[in-house]
């Protein structure tokens, strides 16, 4: 049976569910909600929801009573990582699985660049550098993605902008160059 890093990975892989966590870092919504904001059916939204549930990448933060029934408004809890774990742990499948659905979404959001004096910037590198400073650029990557999160606001909010933040870093297996 997967342990839940894999479980978690395997949730999330998926482009949809990525739009669902990053709309649920800044606010609680329902699953009409959800599908209003992302242009799917209320049953699409539902299905992915409870794949995030199930894997712990959501939780409920209430529940309402709207025409005779219970909506429930999710929220995404991002400080606990990846199901509450390290995804190190997952399989290099599973990884590879995630890193697909990453760039795939980051595609769609690239479209969606915000075209003239558009701030923002594209970097790409496989290096060689001391551990010191991997861990140095480590830490600011964390904290700068935290910050982020920490800031997002409900989708429209006054005062707000759209931005796309997409990071993996990771330190790579050693080459035998013969």
């Amino acid at each position: 049976m997967a342990d839940d890093a894999t479980h978690a990975l395997r949730a999330v892989a998926h482009p949809v569910r990525l739009q669902i966590l990053s709309l649920l870092t800044g606010t609680e919504l329902s699953a009409a909600e959800v599908a209003r904001e992302l242009g799917i059916t209320h049953a699409n939204a539902s299905y992915h929801l409870r794949v995030l549930l199930d894997a712990g990448e959501l939780e409920i933060a209430s529940e309402e009573k709207i025409r005779g029934g219970v909506a429930k408004r999710y929220r995404h809890p991002w400080q606990r990582g990846l199901g509450g774990q390290s995804p190190k742990r997952a399989t290099l499948e599973d990884r590879t699985v995630y890193v697909r659905a990453m760039a795939e979404e980051l595609v769609r959001r690239a479209r969606r660049t915000k075209v003239g004096g558009a701030r923002g910037g594209l970097s790409d590198a496989e290096l060689w550098v001391t551990p010191e400073d991997y861990r140095a650029v480590e830490e600011a990557i964390t904290a700068a993605s935290s910050r982020l999160h920490e800031s997002a606001r409900p989708p429209r909010t006054g005062g707000t902008i759209r931005v796309s933040l997409t990071t993996a870093f990771f330190e790579m297996e050693q080459e035998d160059p013969s």
